[in-house]
């Protein structure tokens, strides 16, 4: 492979203009993913549509982001990465106009999806580039930098959308996604350079089409602890979904140029990343989506009020992320990673110990806690499973990650939503006060994922910091 790093050789500005404006791109698309959720009583009412339905702007996103991760190392090996960086902006600026403008709920709708489209090619692409230009040796900081864009902009999202709904229209925060991501395009032409070796090989379609499995296995994952659903069609779904996702498995081993290059798999470091990745992920997204729904009912804070209460959270959590890559580069990813998995511990378990004593105050500290332990593992952990695997195969290990990480994450809080509502509603059934129901609830939720903690925890005890296969 030739070395990238030439591209940026004697010019460490023009290094610096890239990185900034990938990281600004990403960032804005990163915010636009988790945004929305304290929009929807104000879509609901311009849309006049129902809960379940706005939910598909988030749901939907999704599903579409995550169909479009595992063809991204085939677009970074046959596409010019700064026609298709400028490519994805445009998409997403496209998408971004449609909603502006969009006259009902199935036009916005359709802007999302483009939008969608954009961030499920970029995220993993990004980072891919982010880890093919930087030295091994300097990736841990680099990859927290990257930590600090995809961790801060989940967590922030939600926060930013409340600031800007508090003083303007929802259409407010698209102009906003609109103006950045205009910006990022128009310095893209000088700035971005095409940094990633092509290899030109044929898509191969049926590998695509066998990939959708994915949208029956998030869309099946979501409907769980919804109401009302058709649980005979979910398992049709759910089964033919398998069936697809197993058949994409058994073909990208067994072609010659496989769409996604599943034997990244066959390194057990890399495995153990993937792993701790995802459940720091399950940490900081039902973090994020948890904690203001028990600020609001059981603390009994205003939407806005418990907006604000992530803000201390988030920048923890942003704080930390370049910190943590610079520990990793100087003591290793194990001592990183142990200490992460043990922050992460020990806030869902102090939650759950105390959760009928905790205050506003403790409620904020613990998310800090949290969130500052996903500083410590998710993009450190994606760094090891980078450094476990030769630079040939760097892309197809980001997306493989990126996809793993997203359908936990959304496995995570489903079961959260699913352990909420089925407790709380049987502690009501067996005629407890509803406040001590809702708080039986959530003490509930915060011990599974104290136990999902205590299992990352000791994965990360199997880590080992081994060098890079040849």
């Amino acid at each position: 492979m030739k070395d990238q790093n030439k591209t940026f050789k004697g010019n460490k500005r023009l290094h610096n203009w890239f990185v900034a404006i990938l990281l600004a791109g990403t960032f804005t698309m990163s915010i636009s993913q988790s945004s929305l959720s304290t929009a929807y009583p104000t879509l609901m009412r311009y849309f006049g549509v129902t809960a379940p339905t706005i939910q598909w702007l988030t749901t939907g996103f999704m599903l579409v982001m995550c169909i479009m991760m595992p063809i991204s190392p085939w677009l970074l090996s046959n596409v010019p990465f700064k026609r298709l960086f400028q490519a994805v902006l445009v998409m997403f600026d496209v998408g971004t106009i449609v909603i502006l403008f969009a006259p009902n709920f199935p036009l916005m709708m359709f802007g999302r999806v483009l939008e969608a489209m954009g961030v499920g090619i970029l995220f993993p692409a990004y980072q891919s580039v982010m880890l093919t230009i930087t030295p091994e040796k300097s990736r841990g900081v680099t990859m927290g930098i990257v930590g600090l864009v995809m961790g801060s902009a989940l967590a922030v999202g939600p926060i930013i959308s409340g600031v800007v709904l508090k003083f303007t229209s929802w259409q407010g925060l698209f102009v906003i996604f609109a103006i950045i991501i205009t910006v990022v395009f128009l310095l893209s032409f000088k700035f971005i350079a095409n940094v990633m070796d092509l290899e030109p090989n044929h898509l191969d379609f049926i590998s695509v089409i066998s990939s959708l499995g994915l949208i029956g296995l998030l869309f099946v994952i979501n409907q769980l602890g919804k109401a009302n659903v058709n649980w005979s069609e979910q398992f049709g779904l759910l089964a033919v979904s398998l069936i697809m996702l197993a058949y994409f498995v058994y073909r990208q081993f067994h072609i010659k140029t496989p769409m996604l290059e599943l034997r990244v798999l066959k390194t057990f470091n890399y495995d153990l990343a993937v792993l701790l990745t995802g459940f720091s992920y399950i940490a900081l997204i039902v973090t994020t989506i948890i904690f203001p729904l028990y600020y609001q009912e059981v603390l009994h804070l205003s939407p806005f009020a418990s907006g604000m209460a992530l803000v201390p959270g988030a920048v923890f959590l942003s704080l930390l992320n370049p910190v943590t890559g610079k520990l990793a580069d100087q003591f290793g990813f194990k001592w990183v990673l142990l200490m992460g998995m043990s922050m992460i511990t020990l806030g869902w378990g102090i939650l759950f110990i105390f959760s009928s004593s905790i205050g506003l105050s403790a409620m904020i500290i613990l998310a800090m806690l949290i969130e500052g332990g996903n500083a410590f593992v998710m993009m450190p952990a994606m760094t090891l499973g980078a450094n476990s695997l030769p630079d040939s195969l760097i892309s197809h290990g980001t997306a493989v990650i990126t996809t793993v990480r997203q359908i936990l994450g959304s496995l995570g809080v489903a079961i959260a939503t699913i352990i909420l509502a089925a407790v709380t509603q049987n502690r009501l059934s067996a005629g407890d006060h509803a406040a001590i129901a809702n708080q039986m609830g959530y003490r509930a939720v915060f011990f599974t994922f104290f136990l999902v903690a205590i299992v990352g925890l000791m994965l990360s005890i199997l880590i080992k910091n081994s060098e890079k296969k040849s």
